[in-house]
């Protein structure tokens, strides 16, 4: 802990380089941006809480889903990378019994830590996430103090990179490494993560997102046993491999999608309902292919066809993390694309059948493809209807591949990422 002149002077003196360095990577224009952030976000803590004499800073990042779409909520594999675009926060600890935070470009918020219920009026909001995280730590035994909290995010809303993820994670780190010693860990802060956006904010998901923001770092996850993860890092570079990961926002709307997305883990349930079971994962792939005849008089079709995509995309997520251990990038690439095709005949969350004349996506991996030809690959990226797509273009290429994707859907909407070796840490 340090003031505010102490941080700022710490970042000018160059003392925070290297962390930074392996935050954001080594790229020097990137390290002058960071400095800068920082600072402004000292700045404006200081003017919101003048009071708050010792603080910290925390990051979380955002992460990107490299293989396994749609997997992680029936139990399945994925291979993801924490990325380096985060959300930080600058705070200042007290005893008051409330957390208050105030994000760029947002209204403050308070949480009274006297009364951590669930809020129904609360659904949907970056209070509800907060109120659930902080309860469920006061579930755990943990007694909670309170603090104050300037964050700033460039982890694009929208994205497909889960700035909700990485606002849980920074809050669960929080809290975690000043109230509890640090002793819940990256592994139980993704939990506690999505236990709040199921519970308090209101929205089913896997725990994929959470975990790679927590666990940071390239990591191959196996969600069989939800409470104990079978997490493995990994550290294949694409930059030396000559490649560069793009993640490119195609600018859809996300407005009235909700039932787009409920539908994919509703209707791979159903396809396990029939077994007995609550998820595909506790299915057979065998079982599954040998019921198809049958499932057809209780199972949409469409239902069928999205389980089919699960059985193939949790072992691909695997194939792929081998493929990379091998330092085979041919094989890589050849199960990237048939990642894509299976998202876009299976799964089929390329674009929402409510919107049917709204196809950003598709076009954006056309268009990708004919500037890509037979080098590197393409596919929707998270949980797609609208939103990214993701692209591993060569790194001689990146720029003109950005400019290219930047025309189609405007400024600033492709980005250039490095994979993150940390998760929620305080800085």
């Amino acid at each position: 802990m340090m003031t505010v002149a102490e941080w700022k002077q710490t970042l000018k003196a160059g003392k925070l380089d290297k962390k930074l360095k392996q935050l954001y990577g080594d790229d020097a224009d990137m390290l002058v941006h960071q400095k800068k952030r920082y600072a402004a976000a000292l700045d404006e803590f200081a003017k919101l809480y003048p009071q708050r004499k010792q603080v910290g800073i925390f990051s979380a990042p955002g992460r990107t889903e490299v293989g396994g779409n749609h997997t992680d909520h029936q139990h399945g594999c994925v291979l993801a990378a924490a990325v380096n675009l985060d959300v930080i926060a600058v705070v200042g600890f007290h005893r008051e019994g409330v957390i208050r935070l105030k994000s760029m470009g947002y209204s403050q918020i308070q949480v009274q830590l006297s009364d951590l219920s669930k809020k129904p009026e609360e659904e949907g909001t970056s209070t509800a996430l907060i109120r659930g995280i902080a309860a469920k730590f006061a579930d755990m035994g943990v007694s909670l103090s309170g603090w104050d909290a300037y964050s700033t995010s460039e982890v694009l809303s929208g994205s497909g990179l889960s700035s909700s993820a990485a606002f849980e994670v920074l809050v669960g780190t929080i809290i975690d490494q000043h109230d509890n010693g640090g002793k819940a860990g990256a592994v139980e802060i993704a939990k506690i993560g999505q236990y709040a956006e199921n519970v308090y904010f209101g929205k089913q998901s896997g725990l994929m997102d959470q975990m790679v923001s927590s666990v940071g770092g390239f990591v191959w996850i196996d969600f069989a046993d939800t409470e104990k993860p079978v997490i493995q890092k990994h550290t294949f570079d694409f930059a030396q491999a000559g490649y560069c990961l793009c993640i490119t926002d195609t600018k859809g709307s996300h407005a009235d999608l909700t039932p787009d997305y409920v539908a994919v883990p509703t209707e791979m349930k159903q396809v396990a309902a029939y077994f007995g079971k609550s998820v595909l994962r506790e299915v057979s792939a065998e079982q599954f292919r040998k019921a198809i005849p049958r499932l057809r008089k209780t199972c949409s079709d469409r239902a069928i066809l999205r389980a089919a995509h699960f059985f193939a995309e949790s072992e691909r997520a695997t194939a792929e993390t081998k493929a990379l251990e091998d330092g085979d990038l041919s094989a890589f690439f050849a199960l990237v694309r048939e990642s894509g095709t299976s998202s876009a005949e299976l799964l089929q969350n390329l674009f929402s059948c409510q919107k049917p004349t709204e196809q950003a996506i598709p076009l954006g991996i056309w268009y990708s493809k004919q500037f890509l030809g037979e080098k590197g690959a393409v596919r929707v990226h998270g949980g797609g209807f609208a939103g990214t797509i993701q692209a591993f273009v060569p790194v001689e290429e990146a720029e003109a591949y950005c400019q290219c994707m930047n025309q189609l859907f405007g400024k600033g909407s492709c980005h250039k990422l490095s994979v993150r070796p940390l998760g929620g840490v305080r800085v």
